[in-house]
């Protein structure tokens, strides 16, 4: 068996700029059973963001890695890639995946009972301004807003549970009562 059939996988979704990354370093950080699995991207990192916030590669690194079937899930978003390489967590952890909805809908498809996390903004104002403050371009910004609008509906639908992060330590803490609470489920 496979360390993804043995391990809870939790998926974090949600539009750009509700806060994903910070929310899952956090879970990671707070709970020592739990590994998140870096997704690769082919655009360039961003001023300020951790070398380690992704797998950095090209456009012809990913091709080979999707010909290889070394992907989970994989989507294109403003002519860049991002995917999941087939997870690997270690012995007694269970899985964090940090991606998009395109993402989140491919692995409900194939692992049904992943537990989808789905964030939100407080604002559609908040999360333009957490755009603009992590220093993505006014064009990009422009886009994820309007990518926004038509993921949210469907990242609703799909999600076990829909948290609103107006709060990054209340988010946090629902989270993993919610992991807790799968976990315990699933021991029944």
């Amino acid at each position: 068996m496979s360390a993804v059939a043995q391990s809870l996988i939790i998926v974090v979704s949600g539009p750009g700029g509700v806060g994903k990354s910070t929310i899952v370093e956090e879970l990671v950080k707070r709970d020592d059973r739990l590994w998140l699995s870096r997704s690769w991207t082919t655009r360039e990192r961003r001023e300020g963001e951790m070398q380690d916030a992704y797998k950095f590669v090209t456009h012809e690194q990913f091709r080979e890695h999707i010909a290889a079937g070394g992907f989970l899930e994989w989507t294109e978003f403003l002519g860049n890639l991002y995917g999941t390489p087939m997870p690997k967590a270690p012995d007694g952890k269970d899985i964090v995946l940090e991606i998009e909805v395109d993402g989140a809908q491919q692995v409900k498809r194939l692992h049904s009972d992943a537990l989808l996390l789905f964030i939100l903004p407080p604002t559609r104002e908040e999360q333009k301004a957490r755009l603009v403050g992590r220093g993505d371009a006014e064009q990009k910004v422009v886009q994820r807003l309007q990518k926004a609008e038509d993921e949210e509906p469907v990242g609703k639908a799909l999600a076990d549970y829909v948290l609103i992060n107006d709060d990054l330590a209340e988010t946090v803490t629902e989270m993993l009562d919610l992991i807790a609470r799968e976990r315990s489920n699933r021991l029944k």
